[in-house]
């Protein structure tokens, strides 16, 4: 039987363990997001922005420079050829420039990195449809079934009602977590205890139509892209999204976890092909040195990056934005 749950939960953000609760209770209000962006990117910063500061010193762009700086990118998962395309700009920039101070040619690499990303930020829309059918997938471990509470608590703080379809059926777990995150932001929960995902999120998008939900987030069970059948059956589920309305799924967002940095690059390429990715959800960057991975995604894969995550509490996932996030690397 089909599990229905409507139920009001008690303050999420104040019981999920954050990174910031040290800063709310110093400052005495709790920060801004570009703040948090700054607090998560820490790791990052410290492998790539830290070490600019000493390979600029020199104050000219020559082949010991761009050579440190080649090493420098290529460790922090920015891949060869966005490495490449970075290093090309600055030499072009120093060149028309006549860059000559440490600063100059931080900003000028700043200035290429944010031209690079910028293409990537694409925030979400949903007005075209409703409701708006969202399908999720990645890995097991990606954060898949926590985003999927996070995108809910977003799209609610923009007043559209959402649905949750726990169409990960293999895993109990996981519908569990899908309820209790439905419980904390009172949505309503589709679940079923065992049975074909993909009768869940039909079932899930019928309901939406009948109850006028705005958006419908329908998680899928996480697998490998190595995992052939279950490959298949995640493109059975698009199949039946399409069934269900025509015109779904009219967004597949694919989790990554940014800890895995170039590993990315395959997973991204692979439920593509499956499932016709178009946007991407990149998590714990608050975890990792690895945020440079990002880079990579824009020469390699370019898909729009539709919200990053930066902490473990619920309103942090937020939408991308290219000059905050190098401005956050570069601080």
């Amino acid at each position: 039987m089909f599990g229905f749950l409507k139920k009001k939960g008690g303050d999420a953000a104040a019981e999920s363990p954050s990174t910031e609760s040290a800063l709310q209770a110093s400052a005495g209000a709790a920060p801004s997001w570009r703040e948090r962006l700054f607090g998560g990117l820490a790791r990052t910063r410290a492998q790539l922005g830290g070490k600019l500061k000493s390979i600029f010193s020199r104050g000219k762009v020559d082949d010991e420079l761009l050579e440190e700086l080649e090493t420098l990118l290529l460790t922090s998962d920015v891949g060869l050829e966005a490495t490449q395309h970075l290093l090309d700009a600055l030499k072009a920039r120093a060149r028309k420039d006549k860059l000559e101070t440490p600063e100059s040619i931080q900003a000028a690499l700043s200035d290429a990195l944010v031209e690079l990303l910028t293409p990537l930020e694409q925030p979400l829309s949903v007005e075209a449809h409703k409701p708006y059918v969202i399908m999720i997938a990645g890995v097991n471990g990606a954060g898949k079934t926590t985003s999927i509470g996070k995108l809910a608590r977003y799209f609610q703080s923009q007043g559209k009602s959402v649905l949750l379809a726990a169409g990960d059926t293999f895993r109990a777990a996981a519908r569990e977590q899908l309820m209790t995150w439905g419980e904390r932001n009172n949505v309503t929960v589709i679940a079923q205890e065992s049975g074909d995902p993909a009768a869940v999120v039909f079932d899930a998008i019928a309901a939406a139509r009948a109850r006028q939900i705005d958006i419908v987030l329908a998680d899928t069970a996480g697998r490998l892209p190595t995992q052939l059948h279950l490959m298949e059956e995640i493109a059975k589920v698009r199949r039946v999204i399409q069934k269900a309305d025509p015109s779904g799924p009219h967004e597949v967002l694919l989790v990554l976890d940014a800890n895995i940095g170039q590993n990315a690059l395959a997973q991204v390429k692979a439920f593509d092909k499956a499932i016709q990715v178009s946007g991407l959800v990149l998590t714990k960057l608050d975890g990792t040195a690895k945020g440079g991975v990002i880079a990579a995604i824009a020469r390699q894969c370019p898909k729009p990056i539709r919200f990053i995550g930066v902490g473990e509490g619920i309103d942090d996932l937020r939408p991308f934005v290219a000059r905050d996030f190098v401005d956050a690397i570069f601080a």
